[in-house]
């Protein structure tokens, strides 16, 4: 568990450092359009932060259920936000992996329909 807050922490330092980045160095490097797309993904790594932090100190959850919804979510955001990250600071180009963003968004609704099956176990559970 305090290694999936560890790295719960990082990805939310991260995601501070590369919302600033994006908003004081890449707003005249990025079109709008390019910058709005980088803005979605620091948005969607810090919501899952939140949710990675709601996760790892609920005690509802075993620790295997903690364990397994984290690592989708960590794996959602490096498909979905890194991606997006390679795609506005790197040479790579959105053509070259296309398939990798859409993979991150299915990744990150798994994540949230595996909660959706835990918690409707427990509601059934609990009549």
């Amino acid at each position: 568990m305090f290694k999936n807050l560890i790295i719960t922490c990082v990805l939310g330092m991260l995601a501070i450092v590369l919302g600033a980045f994006g908003a004081h160095a890449l707003k005249e490097v990025l079109t709008s359009a390019e910058l709005l797309s980088f803005e979605t993904a620091v948005r969607y790594q810090m919501y899952h932060v939140i949710v990675l932090l709601f996760i790892n100190i609920y005690d509802g959850f075993t620790t295997s259920q903690k364990n397994n919804i984290s690592y989708i979510f960590f794996l959602g955001i490096l498909l979905f936000s890194g991606s997006i990250y390679a795609i506005h600071l790197t040479p790579i180009t959105a053509k070259s992996i296309w398939f990798v963003t859409p993979l991150g968004g299915l990744t990150l609704i798994i994540g949230w329909f595996l909660m959706i099956m835990i918690f409707l176990k427990k509601y059934r559970n609990s009549k």
